[in-house]
């Protein structure tokens, strides 16, 4: 069974950059895709997520060109660089671990705990 334990959220003003970490244990062989979902008002959002391998698999619109996912396998650490964040992409961001393309909440299958990003000036 995964467990992911994010770090790294924290306050920023609009226009800074933030990058959050999330610890995958148990992850060694397993064919779920990673990936990080932001808490809207109805879901949580899909942001980005990728393959076992380290492909991307998905990336928000709203979010390329600004933000970054990768996964350092040795130390079983996913990743999601932020730069010039918004006002509105405040909140609580969750790690997540699910069938690929893990874009939506239907494929996730294991959720972290959560970490909250607040962007405001």
């Amino acid at each position: 069974r995964l467990q992911l334990a994010e770090s790294g959220g924290g306050s920023v003003q609009p226009g800074g950059s933030l990058r959050l970490s999330c610890t995958v244990s148990q992850y060694t062989g397993s064919s779920y895709c990673l990936g990080w979902f932001r808490q809207a008002p109805k879901e949580r959002e899909a942001i980005a997520a990728l393959f076992p391998g380290g492909r991307a698999t998905y990336v928000a619109n709203s979010v390329q060109g600004r933000f970054t996912i990768s996964h350092d396998y040795a130390q079983n650490t996913l990743y999601l660089q932020m730069n010039s964040l918004k006002a509105e992409e405040g909140g609580m961001y969750y790690c997540a671990a699910g069938r690929c393309p893990l874009s939506s909440m239907p494929l996730v299958e294991y959720w972290g705990q959560g970490t909250q990003v607040t962007v405001s000036s």
